[in-house]
This record gives structure tokens, C-alpha cells and sequence, in this order.
């Protein structure tokens, strides 16, 4: 694996495949820093690009749509309109040397940019797709799963003594209510979902079978009508 960042250009293969994270900055609870979901999808990219030849690790992408978490201090949400625009220009500019770009996606708020940007980019012969890091199971926000997840990438950041448990309903049946009223109004604490029992050991797992996933689907290169990478 090389990374973009730290390449120059005569060090760069032919169209190569491009892994971008995409994350966010926004609120992840008492317990978890607001840069969370862009060091979750650093890491799978990371982790993915390491068995994949000739894979190029992008800068990541730190801001994306997080509206829904805007009553909390320190979010930053640049919306879905800018979003969209940001990832098509930059699958523009990218595809013009890489061979394939994937978006690695470590929030769901940027969905509907994704969905969106993906096939505009793959319409106009581009081929940009996106996937998620996600896991089967997963509580939605600051919860076990995210708290596993940074408890093994970056233990230093994790005040474990201050995590404190949200709403526990699955999201699923919450999201009317999150897109109207947004995450403060269903649950205080920030988080949707309980971080006990959260451990590193777990995180291992969960970044493995991610990184797994995402590398597999990248072999295959199955893109849905979404541009999402199935598998």
C-alpha cells in the first residue's frame, strides 16, 4: 500500500485504485472523540489497502453531512448539497489518473450524498463506487460497536470513565423522529445505542471483518444502481 499523501507524483502506479475515507466531524457521546467516524474509515481503508496491489490510501475526507447532530458542540456539517458537489468534483479530478476510486464511508449521514455523487460520476464513465463500514449487528451511534472499534485503533482517545449509556430502541424505528427533531431530542447523552462491554478485542474483529469486506468487494467490483460495492 502507498499513500497518496505521501507519494510524489513519478512514485504513483498507472491508473491505480484510489480508497478515499470519508467521515465526519460531529458529537460521538461523553466518551468518544468528534473524529471518530473518519478515524473508523481511515482504518478500514488502511487496513483493506494493505491487500490490495498497487492500492493508493487518500487523504481523508474529514467533513461530511451531519445535520442531525448539530445541537451538540463541535459538530460541523457542510450538508448534503455540499457534500454531493465536493465528491463529484473530486471524482472528476481523481479519475482523470486513477483507474477506480472507492469512497469509504464511516458515517451514515453521508448516504444520500453518496447515492447521489456515485452514479452521477459512474454515468458520466467514471468508476467511482462507494462502501460502507459497517457491521452486522452495530448499534447506530457511539455505542459498543463504535467504542470496540476505537478502544483498538486509538485507545488514547477513549475517556472510558465518562461513557454513559443512550437510547437503545433500534434505530430503525427512531429515524422519523431523528430526521425531524435530530439526535438531541431522542437522546440527551448523544448516544443511540449502550458502550458497555466494549473492548479492544472486539474492535479487532469488527475492523478485521470490515477490512475483509471491503477488500473483497473491491476484487469483485459488483457496483448496485447506488454505486455502492455489493459484498
Amino acid at each position: 500500500m502507498t499513500s497518496l499523501g505521501g507519494a510524489t507524483w513519478p512514485d504513483l502506479p498507472e491508473r491505480p485504485l484510489l480508497l478515499v475515507p470519508l467521515g465526519a466531524v460531529e458529537q460521538h457521546g461523553h466518551h468518544l472523540p468528534l473524529t471518530t467516524d473518519t478515524t473508523v474509515a481511515c482504518t478500514v481503508a488502511g487496513a483493506a489497502a494493505g491487500g490490495l496491489d498497487g492500492a493508493l490510501l487518500a487523504p481523508a475526507l474529514a467533513y461530511g453531512a451531519s445535520g442531525e447532530h448539530e445541537d451538540f458542540p463541535g459538530t460541523i456539517s457542510i450538508g448534503t448539497e455540499a457534500l454531493t458537489g465536493l465528491l463529484v468534483e473530486y471524482g472528476r479530478s481523481a479519475c482523470r489518473w486513477a483507474g477506480r476510486v472507492v469512497l469509504v464511508n464511516g458515517h451514515g449521514g453521508n448516504l444520500d450524498a453518496l447515492r447521489d455523487a456515485a452514479p452521477r460520476l459512474r454515468a458520466e464513465g467514471r468508476d467511482v463506487a462507494w462502501f460502507p463500514c459497517a457491521t452486522p449487528g452495530a448499534d447506530a451511534h457511539a455505542g459498543r460497536t463504535e467504542t470496540s472499534l476505537m478502544l483498538h485503533v486509538e485507545p488514547g482517545s477513549v475517556r472510558s470513565g465518562r461513557a454513559v449509556a443512550g437510547e437503545t430502541t433500534p434505530v430503525g424505528e427512531l429515524l422519523p423522529r431523528l430526521r425531524a427533531e435530530g439526535v438531541r431530542a431522542v437522546s440527551p447523552t448523544g448516544v443511540l445505542g449502550d458502550p458497555a462491554g466494549a473492548t479492544a478485542e472486539e474492535g479487532a474483529r469488527l475492523l478485521e471483518g470490515m477490512a475483509g469486506r471491503l477488500a473483497g468487494a473491491v476484487l469483485r467490483w459488483d457496483v448496485d444502481p447506488t454505486g455502492r460495492l455489493r459484498g
